[in-house]
């Protein structure tokens, strides 16, 4: 009997890597390729924006509560009651709001967009759109990766100001701030490079999430288990895709604006 060859799990890595640049670069051509699927793409923003919105306004309307319940002690315990809208506005803008939403994000887009080709995958859709003389990548992938990139975003700026709006709620509960000086506060204690940093992290981490959707979809192994083993991969890919990029996105930010 022949010894069956086993891969060492560095040469595995490393081919994972090359497959996933492969990928990309196949993403990338066709997304100036002739034809665009535009009503693939709106389709695709009604189905990751629209229907994820509840999801994401209800979390980020329960991280402002919270938020301020927790800060207000310790401030309070200094003196310092008056700067809550301010520390809740720039904590949740910069780092908060958009790598909460963009797990959220993850969770229920990377892990659908990854059933569904992946289930495309197994039951040969994919092969028949290859002989058909269609373009999968184009019409799958292309839509899928630009509307996530499109739309988490928007999801993240509509997630913070719900958030902002829980966390006036929340602080009303104990004292009392009319919603002009709390938005005065608010728009005070921000500036251009607070949002524009963390607005564009957003889009890295749209890309993120559509991409690895689409890859392990696309990737996946024949067999109906395969679907549930992508879907589950891509939500933990697509999470620390998004914790590497906010940790080089901090860095940046920081020698740029901060320092």
């Amino acid at each position: 009997m022949a010894e069956e060859i086993t891969i060492p799990a560095w040469k595995r890595w490393l081919e994972d890597i090359g497959e996933q640049v492969t990928f990309f670069v196949r993403f990338i051509k066709n997304i100036f390729a002739g034809g665009f699927e535009w009503s693939e793409f709106v389709r695709q923003c009604y189905e990751i924006g629209y229907r994820s919105f509840m999801l994401v306004g209800v979390t980020s309307f329960i991280m402002g509560v919270v938020l301020i319940l927790q800060l207000r002690p310790t401030l309070v315990e200094f003196g310092a009651a008056s700067m809550l809208p301010k520390t809740l506005s720039v904590s949740f803008i910069r780092e908060i709001g958009p790598v909460i939403i963009a797990i959220i994000c993850a969770g229920k887009i990377a892990s659908s967009i990854g059933a569904e080709l992946g289930s495309m995958k197994v039951t040969e859709q994919l092969d028949a759109m290859d002989v058909s003389g269609a373009n999968p990548v184009q019409y799958l992938v292309v839509t899928r990766i630009l509307a996530t990139t499109f739309m988490v975003p928007l999801l993240s700026v509509m997630g913070d100001v719900i958030g902002l709006i829980g966390g006036f709620l929340a602080l009303n509960l104990r004292d009392h701030m009319s919603l002009s000086l709390y938005a005065t506060k608010v728009v005070a204690s921000l500036d251009y490079t607070d949002f524009i940093p963390a607005f564009i992290k957003t889009i890295f981490f749209g890309l993120a999430i559509g991409f690895v959707g689409c890859y392990k979809g696309f990737h996946s192994s024949r067999g109906t288990a395969s679907v549930g083993l992508a879907a589950n991969s891509a939500v933990v890919t697509a999470s620390l895709w998004i914790f590497v990029i906010d940790a080089i996105a901090v860095q940046i930010t920081s020698l740029l604006f901060y320092s």
